[in-house]
Order: structure tokens, then C-alpha cells, then sequence
């Protein structure tokens, strides 16, 4: 079979001038495969293996199919040769005979390397040794591929080499591309559920005149006809908002985000979100809504409500539902309820040795001891609700007890993968509260050009209905449809240093 032999580059450069020398002949013939515009393509490979998984050893069907993929394998025995044809849903066996094709278009046949794209018709058989495959009567090459295919791109050792070249990467590993289907499949059903409720998608803009307040930071550009600076935006939420204050009660975007901050297994610089925002109700019918959706996409997409993630069982027919006060109590042992000001809150967390904000307010300090306590046990679905309003300044208050808000975040796995609001509509409240946050921003960093929003102040001064909102990242969620342990993984071309760097 033939195989390719890349044992260090000179042979690479070695193949590639051969390949290089073979196109410059068949054009020298008058065949130049790259002057093809079109094939005809009838028939798939998957879908012959299904249709005909029953026939037996050394019987002919009588159909005739056209196919075209790429070759993967070639196998020249004399007068009679085998190859393996790479389509859109699978592999399948071709048979190429001289007698059946021709002596001068079987010399051709012998001369394609692995990796050529060709288009084939030809009557679909099984063979004696039980594989199903094509008798080839006639073959033509569509696409001359001038660089050979790595003979173990998929080893660890080439991970990087995958995510940089993803082209070759879904060519060799056919489960690669599994994975960007069942991204699309869980999109799709995403999208199907929210319709169902009466969300309505839209679009709203990515390049943004100012950085806001949030904690965030963005990447900034410059609008030349305008001659003004301009960020890509680090969420979605704000317009969203005032299509709710517009009237349009249900809304939801699929969206692109950017934050100019760290890269890990977990973040990109650039990241796909869903936001979506309901009139009239809270968080709790957030939570609600998050349990219901999560099972149905699991269901549509995996078949089962428990799906295998990273050496854990996720069970997402169960979800527990804590305070972050209740949680940190389960697993640190310290009731913040009894905890009565800043101080004793900084002293509880120099007693357990847990890190102090840059702010240290009981709040903040009771955020840490989350962190610090909580997350890594929360493997099993978990709503974490209640938080304080130190870090949740875009949440309504709680009646009753003004130093939290109504706002959630929904853990698997010891990651967050989706955080929500009963959405503050206050907008005198909410001004402060911008306020505050752009001049703790400064107070970090004086180079800070963090802004408030005014024009959203001015939106809810024409009054936001009460109103769920909800943001949730569709890349992690696509990681734990698809046992994926990298965001690196769910991502067709994710943010990579350059190699001359």
C-alpha cells in the first residue's frame, strides 16, 4: 500500500518537487485537473454501506454510482489495483482494473499519489475477501494535491501541528470532523429550542464605540472615517437589553465575543456566546429554563441525559440548586450569614488562608472563598445562586436583603458555564453602579478608558420590564457534548501564536 514517507523534510520537499513535476506533465498533456469545474456525484459512501451491508461476498448489485473524494490509500498489484476514496461521509473501497479501464487511463491511475482528489463511476460489488466497493469504469483526477499527507499527523506530539493546520488535520482524522457536526447539530438545536419558547435570534453590533466599565478587557481598534477608536465587543448583553426595552420581549443572539485577556483549555480570545433575554420573568425562570434546554439538547444530540465527560459520569437530569452563602458553608464549614462586617470577613480569610479581592469587602471576600472552596467540588450540575453585589453589577438587587443579587451561575465539571440575572432595571441604581465600576477601574489602572453607558442609563429611564437574562458559553458547552478537554478541540481554527514568533 502505498504510504507517505516523511521522515524529515528533504524527503517531504523531495515528494513534493515529484508531485510538482507530475502536474507540470499532465499539463504538458492537455490535462490539467485544475481546469475541471464540475463532477457528478450520485452516491456517498456511507450510504452504500447501509444500503448494501447485506449483500454477500463476490456479488455485483448492477448499479452504477459516481463518486468523487480524496484518495487515502493505493494498492498497484500488476494489472489490478485497490484504493481507499475519502467523501463527505466516509471511506469506500475502489477497484481499478486495466482491462476495465484502459491501458492508457490505468498508467494514468498508477501515477496519482494519496491525497489527489478523483471522481469515479463505476458498479458497486463485494469483494471475496467481504468488502464492499466500486469496480471502476471510468476515473478522472478533479484536484492534483501537491503536498503529501502526513503519515501520523495525529500523534500527540503534532497537537499543535493540528490546530494550526486543521485543513490536514480533518483530511487524516475523519473524528475530528465528527466533533464540528455535533457542534453544529447542538447550534441547531439550541436554536430550534429558544424559537420554541418564542425567541426571537437578532443581531447586534460587534464593533462598539467604547470600552465599558466591566472587568473585561477588550481589543481596540480605529474607525478611520469616523477618525475614532472603536472596540470589538466583550459581550452582547447591553444591546439585548434595549430590545427589551423596545418591546421585543423574548430575544436571544448567537454571538462572536472578544476579550483581549489569557489563553488556557478553557479560553480563547475570541468565543462564541448565547445571550438571550425574557421579559416578565427572574432568575428563577432562568434556572428553569437552563435545566429544560440542557436536557433537550442532550437528548437531540447524545441520546442519553448522561454523558461521558473527561473520566466523569455528568448526570443532567439532576441539578442541585444552592445559595453561594449555603454552598461556601458545605464546603469551607464558614456561615458568611453570621458574618457581620468587612473586618471579620478579612480575618476569616487570612484564618483559611484564602486570597483578599483588590476591594476587600465581606461581599468580594465571600466570592473568594468560593473560588477557593467550592468550584472544583461542583461536578455534578450545580446552580450557585444569590451572589453578591460587589461582582454582579449588572443584577437586581435582592428584596429584603440589598447586599446580594438575583443572579446565578450553573457549574459542571468544576467550570462555569453560564451565568444569569433577574436584569437590574433600575436605572438610577444602575447609573451608580456604572459609576462606581469605571472609577474602580481607574483607581486600578489610571491608563483605564473605561466609559459608562450612558445611552443604555437612558434606555432603561424609558422603562425595562422586569426580565430574565441569561449568557452561556457554546463552546464549553460543545466541550461537554463532545468529551472534549481542550476549547482548542471545539474550535476549527482557534487563536495561535505565529510559528516565526
Amino acid at each position: 500500500m502505498e504510504q507517505n514517507k516523511q521522515s524529515n523534510p528533504q524527503n517531504a520537499a523531495s515528494e513534493a518537487a515529484v508531485r510538482r513535476q507530475k502536474l507540470a506533465d499532465l499539463r504538458a498533456a492537455g490535462h490539467d485537473p485544475f481546469e475541471i469545474t464540475k463532477y457528478k456525484q450520485d452516491a456517498f459512501s456511507a450510504d452504500l454501506q447501509a444500503e448494501y451491508r447485506d449483500l454477500p461476498a463476490e456479488e455485483d448489485t448492477g448499479r452504477m454510482v459516481s463518486l468523487a473524494g480524496r484518495m487515502m490509500s493505493k494498492r498497484v498489484m500488476g494489472k489490478a489495483s485497490f484504493a481507499h476514496l475519502r467523501d463527505a461521509k466516509g471511506d469506500i473501497q475502489i477497484f481499478v482494473k486495466r482491462d476495465l479501464l484502459g491501458d492508457e487511463a490505468y498508467a494514468a491511475f498508477k501515477k496519482l499519489d494519496v491525497g489527489d482528489l478523483i471522481g469515479c463511476t463505476g458498479e458497486v460489488f463485494r469483494t471475496k475477501m467481504g468488502e464492499l466497493s466500486v469496480r471502476v469504469h471510468e476515473l478522472t483526477l478533479l484536484s492534483k494535491s501537491l503536498l503529501p499527507l502526513p503519515e501520523k499527523f495525529h500523534g500527540l506530539t503534532d497537537r499543535e501541528a493540528r490546530y494550526r493546520q486543521r485543513y490536514v488535520d480533518l483530511i487524516v482524522n475523519p473524528d475530528v470532523k465528527d466533533t464540528f457536526v455535533k457542534r453544529s447539530m447542538i447550534l441547531r438545536e439550541l436554536r430550534a429550542f429558544l424559537d420554541s419558547k418564542g425567541f426571537l435570534e437578532v443581531d447586534t453590533p460587534i464593533l462598539t464605540p467604547f470600552e465599558i466599565g466591566a472587568s473585561a478587557r477588550p481589543f481596540v481598534t480605529h474607525h478611520n472615517t469616523l477618525d475614532m477608536d472603536m472596540v470589538l465587543r466583550i459581550e452582547t448583553e447591553l444591546y439585548l437589553k434595549r430590545l427589551v426595552v423596545g418591546g421585543m420581549d423574548r430575544v436571544y443572539e448567537v454571538g462572536r465575543i472578544f476579550r483581549n485577556e489569557g489563553m488556557d483549555p478553557k479560553h480563547n480570545p475570541e468565543f462564541t456566546t448565547i445571550e438571550l433575554y425574557q421579559a416578565y420573568t427572574d432568575y428563577h425562570g432562568m434556572m428553569d429554563l437552563v435545566e429544560e434546554m440542557m436536557k433537550t439538547v442532550a437528548r437531540k444530540v447524545c441520546g442519553s441525559l448522561v454523558i461521558p465527560y473527561q473520566g466523569n459520569m455528568i448526570d443532567l437530569s439532576h441539578w442541585e440548586r444552592l445559595t453561594m452563602v449555603e454552598a461556601v458553608k458545605k464546603y469551607s464549614g464558614v456561615d458568611f450569614d453570621a458574618v457581620s462586617s468587612d473586618e471579620q470577613a478579612i480575618e476569616l480569610a487570612k484564618q483559611y488562608h484564602v486570597e483578599l479581592p483588590e476591594i476587600p469587602s465581606k461581599g468580594a471576600i465571600l466570592a473568594e472563598f468560593f473560588d477557593a472552596f467550592v468550584e472544583e467540588k461542583l461536578i455534578q450540575p450545580t446552580f450557585i445562586y444569590d451572589y453578591p453585589v460587589e461582582n454582579s453589577p449588572l443584577a437586581k438587587r435582592k428584596p429584603g436583603n440589598p447586599a446580594f443579587t438575583e443572579r446565578f451561575e450553573y457549574f459542571i465539571n468544576a467550570t462555569e458555564f453560564g451565568n444569569a440575572f433577574s436584569e437590574l432595571n433600575d436605572p438610577i441604581d444602575q447609573k451608580g453602579r456604572f459609576e462606581r465600576q469605571v472609577a474602580e477601574r481607574k483607581a486600578i489602572d489610571p491608563e483605564s478608558k473605561a466609559q459608562v453607558d450612558y445611552d443604555y442609563v437612558t434606555a432603561l429611564e424609558y422603562g425595562l420590564p422586569p426580565t430574565g437574562g441569561l449568557g452561556f458559553g457554546v463552546d464549553r458547552l460543545v466541550m461537554l457534548l463532545t468529551d472534549s478537554a481542550s476549547i482548542r478541540d471545539v474550535l476549527l481554527f482557534p487563536t495561535m501564536k505565529p510559528i516565526d514568533q
